[in-house]
């Protein structure tokens, strides 16, 4: 290959290159906006992980069934960490993810900083479902994923452990005030009838 040959064969490359480009842009736009309209819009929302503070996108529990839960370590009605977990691990095979909002509105119950927090969860109840970093879930600070949730049930949590199920579609189904545990047979029937709903 003399070295005009090499010149434009190495111009058409670059024309090529130049041409494909804003189709391979346009390929990620749509990429992204139908990552967007699989999301549903309760899930397009991100929340740093308790664990280490990295940032987690709810659409990952896009078309799962989810049960959102604020927590407390030292509550009364701490103990349904246990219940929580049976819970997720008895369906997560099936499609329910229990996620986890340690908050400190309710009683002061939650002093600790997010590794206090984990460890306790962890070590006291073996915790393995998603938990977030602290947060404030009422009032005018409440964090957008509550806000949504009490708008849409017309219940804003009460106390600790107040719960909400949402659908495999992102609409919210049900609240449940903290006093219902998350082995109570309404809760769980709930929790089945949502699976069962494609």
């Amino acid at each position: 290959m003399n070295l005009s040959t090499s010149t434009f064969a190495c111009g058409a490359m670059v024309a090529l290159a130049a041409a494909l480009a804003p189709s391979a842009a346009s390929a990620q736009a749509a990429t992204a906006t139908a990552a967007s309209a699989a999301c549903p819009a309760l899930l397009q929302q991100t929340f740093n992980r308790l664990q280490d503070e990295k940032p987690q996108s709810l659409c990952q529990y896009a078309g799962k069934v989810v049960l959102v839960v604020n927590t407390a370590s030292k509550c009364g009605y701490t103990p349904q960490y246990e219940g929580l977990e049976a819970l997720n691990a008895r369906y997560a095979a099936k499609g329910l993810v229990v996620l986890g909002f340690p908050s400190n509105d309710f009683g002061q119950q939650e002093p600790g900083d997010g590794k206090q927090i984990a460890d306790f969860c962890f070590n006291t109840y073996g915790v393995k479902f998603p938990m977030f970093s602290k947060t404030v879930v009422k009032g005018k600070d409440a964090n957008p994923l509550f806000v949504a949730l009490t708008q849409a049930t017309g219940k804003a949590p009460g106390w600790n452990f107040h719960k909400y199920l949402i659908g495999r579609n992102g609409a919210p189904l049900a609240s449940y005030s903290s006093d219902v545990a998350p082995t109570s047979p309404s809760l769980v029937s709930a929790v089945e009838k949502a699976l069962a709903s494609k």
